[in-house]
């Protein structure tokens, strides 16, 4: 695996940048004043070289000047799959403490890696509750606070929230999830209080890199959005997310990022509805890399044109095996996506490296690693298995010589 830099959560600095919005008649977007708290980048100063000759009749001074050309932007985005709060993962992050739930010690083994990363985003499946009351499983989820205050500890700077599951417990159940992301350092894109807050693009700076995040899942398990409050989750409309790339873009972002719920659950070949969607969304000049889940399995990663997309990352923290769906369930990855500046001062996505990971429901819920420490007992095989099933979807398509890598042991 490439060695990141470390560096504490502070210091990565996440803004969501405010962004005001007034449609003229015909619903055409008005202008619009858009408010950043981006600061200039800093570029190193100019050196002058002075070199002064003298001769017995005249003095001549000749000045070289050198400029300090500041090295290329860079930086690391990591990406994880679902975050399910099954019944048995809540019992057993209940076990971990002796009040209330502790969901730290799941991620033990994936945090040094998403801790690692510039920027790391989860994909939340679930509605939280502020209050830690009507908790719930599937089929209509509701997580306790301790569950998001997990991924924190984890290393995520912020997540994506559309999904089918998002409005499990309606407009009430939307507005308490904010309340607990607004309580905690991390920040979402896929829900929304209000029209406003919709349409403000949330940027993250990172590496003086600015990065916008958008989130949008396919459907709400046949709940429907009060007509009035349609901006609470945000569902697939090409058209509604390259206009909110767009925004973002305009508000100052170098490089937007669309994480999509889509695809049929446990196949790991694309479907056609998510390939029609990758053609609309991102041969665009809006939108940058897809992010795929939802499947609840492991797909390919490709490219358009050199734009990356990837299908689906798999299960992260599930209940979901071979005893209710497939094997395959308990498989997912980290992708780890690198970002670099051209000569053009164009910010690109230059290669992606996955780590394979499984979940160890025998023994409480862990995120294991699926590469190296060969020996470990009990359950080397069954991660040589995993990481072998997961190299094979999603590496199925493109390798090393196009830029995608698997983790080292």
């Amino acid at each position: 695996m490439t060695t990141r830099r470390s560096r504490s959560r502070w210091s990565r600095v996440v803004t969501v940048v405010g962004f005001v919005s007034a449609f003229a008649a015909g619903g055409v977007l008005a202008a619009n004043t858009i408010a950043t708290d981006e600061s200039p980048r800093s570029v190193s100063p100019t050196v002058l070289d002075s070199t002064e000759t003298t001769t017995t009749s005249t003095t001549t001074t000749t000045t070289t000047t050198t400029t300090t050309v500041p090295p290329p932007r860079t930086a690391t985005l990591a990406f994880s799959g679902d975050l399910l709060p099954h019944s048995p993962v809540v019992a057993a992050g209940a076990a971990n403490a002796d009040e209330g739930w502790d969901f730290r010690p799941m991620f033990d083994e994936v945090r040094p890696i998403l801790s690692a990363a510039d920027l790391a985003i989860c994909h939340l499946e679930s509605p939280i509750s502020s209050t830690d009351s009507n908790l719930s499983g599937y089929p209509v989820f509701n997580a306790p606070r301790a569950f998001l205050e997990a991924a924190v500890d984890a290393g995520y700077d912020g997540c994506s929230t559309a999904s089918n599951h998002s409005y499990d417990r309606g407009s009430a159940g939307v507005r308490s999830t904010l309340d607990v992301f607004d309580d905690l350092p991390i920040r979402q894109a896929g829900m929304a209080r209000d029209a406003e807050q919709d349409l403000a693009p949330v940027i993250y700076e990172v590496n003086d890199i600015s990065v916008a995040h958008i989130s949008a899942a396919y459907s709400l398990n046949g709940f429907s959005l009060p007509a009035d409050e349609q901006y609470l989750v945000d569902l697939i409309d090409p058209e509604q997310i390259l206009e909110e790339a767009r925004i973002a873009k305009a508000a100052g972002a170098e490089f937007v990022v669309v994480s999509l719920h889509w695809g049929n659950e446990y196949q790991q070949a694309p479907s056609a509805a998510q390939d029609r969607w990758l053609a609309e969304i991102l041969p665009s000049d809006e939108v940058d890399l897809i992010i795929g889940h939802h499947a609840h399995v492991v797909q390919p990663i490709d490219k358009v044109g050199d734009e990356w997309v990837v299908f689906g990352l798999g299960n992260f923290l599930s209940n979901q095996s071979a005893n209710c769906c497939t094997a395959v369930t308990q498989d997912g990855m980290i992708v780890i996506v690198t970002l670099l500046e051209n000569d053009a001062g164009e910010i690109k996505a230059t290669g992606i490296e996955y780590t394979p990971t499984w979940v160890d429901r025998s023994d409480g819920y862990v995120i294991r690693v699926a590469v190296g420490e060969p020996g470990r007992e009990g359950i080397a095989d069954i991660l040589a298995v995993s990481a072998e099933r997961t190299e094979r979807i999603v590496s199925g398509r493109l390798g090393p010589d196009d830029g995608l890598t698997v983790a080292s042991p």
